[in-house]
């Protein structure tokens, strides 16, 4: 039988190759990627010019080259077709105004749609978001570096900064972990358990994750794990939710960018992980995310999850009373004027990205709002980056007793 000491040994075996792992994809995307593409490029360039020769031996003639052609149609486009993927250039903008792509047919999510989902399943972009003559920038006193905030029911942009530039939504991540989660689950599957698991917990230690407190091996409901992904941005939840889902993390992350692609939003968000980890081929927009922030809160569970304040997970043997848990981003906010109330809220972090939130608002005539801001420099400035866009299009309530004397 194995030792306390041969266990403890092997685990950080373990979570000394998942720190090499890591570097290594970063290393990867940081200059494999490049290389590889320049190679296929000249490969690319070096068979066309080998099959021109050969066809111009074969006719025995060899024609001079067409003057008036540019250098990219003399090579009818054999090298265009290798060069490298768009997602991998992180940091560069995507177009101004995404296109709404033609539907993508419904993928079979297997038995699970025999049952009814939590919420149900949609496969079409839940929204779509349209820049006016009368969007506006953020304001020099706001100091987020990606940002959007949008009128729910006219779809207006009514003001952006890089709102369609790629950047890493870090843990704002989790909105689509819980969206995914939810549409391949039945309201049977709440009360299910399913353990923390040592690869569970060395893969939140490996990355320096925020956790949500569970024990090694604690078995724990999957309704509790949807609230420990979003308040307090637990990985240890978001891993067993995706586990239990699909089960493992990388079949996860696989159902993650299908939903990103039926949303028409593959071509500017790739995700790697379902927990917001840093990783440079993660990566997606102040806009995509106000869209998934959008199909997260029409689906009825997710709403619940996101819109709750504190929440106490279920009594185990490891934790008697249960683990009290909060979403401090709506603690935090509740008491600041927003001319309305923020409802629901997902906050993320890792250096790359800053602080970063996304938030669903209403004022008070129950009229919705999107707000998405990213690259705060700490956690109260991303608060009154978002209270400030609050304040500026949300209608006083000061105003609508005027118009209405």
């Amino acid at each position: 039988m194995e030792t306390e000491e041969e266990r403890q040994a092997r685990r950080r075996a373990r979570l000394e190759q998942m720190k090499k792992e890591k570097r290594r994809r970063e290393l990867l995307y940081k200059w494999g990627i490049p290389v590889v593409a320049g190679l296929a490029v000249m490969i690319g360039i070096g068979i066309g010019i080998g099959a021109a020769a050969l066809s111009h031996k074969d006719s025995g003639q060899v024609e001079a080259p067409n003057e008036s052609q540019s250098p990219e149609e003399s090579r009818e486009g054999g090298d265009r077709a290798e060069e490298m993927p768009e997602r991998f250039e992180i940091g560069d903008n995507a177009a101004v105004q995404p296109d709404v792509r033609e539907e993508d047919p419904a993928p079979d999510v297997g038995p699970f749609l025999t049952l009814a989902p939590l919420g149900g399943v949609t496969w079409e972009q839940s929204a779509v978001f349209c820049l006016t003559d009368g969007t506006k920038d953020f304001t020099e006193t706001n100091l987020s570096k990606y940002g959007i905030f949008i009128d729910v029911q006219t779809g207006e942009i009514l003001a952006q900064r890089e709102a369609y530039t790629r950047m890493n939504p870090a843990s704002m991540t989790k909105m689509l972990t819980i969206l995914v989660a939810a549409e391949h689950l039945t309201a049977e599957d709440l009360d299910q358990t399913a353990p923390i698991t040592i690869d569970i917990t060395d893969y939140s230690f490996a990355n320096e994750c925020s956790n949500t407190g569970y024990a090694l091996d604690e078995r724990v409901t999957v309704r509790d794990m949807f609230y420990g992904t979003i308040l307090p941005s637990g990985a240890d939840s978001a891993v067993a939710l995706a586990i239990y889902v699909a089960g493992s993390h990388e079949a996860f992350v696989d159902m993650m960018n299908e939903k990103l692609a039926q949303m028409g939003l593959g071509e500017t968000s790739h995700m790697t992980n379902c927990v917001g980890v840093y990783d440079e081929a993660h990566y997606s927009t102040a806009y995509d995310m106000a869209v998934i922030l959008k199909a997260a809160v029409d689906n009825p569970f997710c709403r619940d999850v996101m819109a709750a304040h504190t929440y106490n997970t279920s009594m185990t043997p490891e934790h008697p009373e249960g683990l009290l848990i909060s979403n401090w981003f709506l603690r935090r906010i509740e008491d600041k004027d927003t001319h309305g109330e923020v409802l629901c809220a997902k906050t993320g972090y890792v250096d790359q990205s800053g602080s970063c939130a996304a938030s669903l608002g209403l004022d008070r005539d129950g009229r919705e709002y999107l707000c998405v801001t990213a690259g705060s420099s700490s956690t109260w400035t991303c608060i009154y980056d978002q209270v400030e866009l609050y304040q500026t299009f949300l209608p006083e309530i000061e105003d609508k007793q005027e118009g209405d004397a």
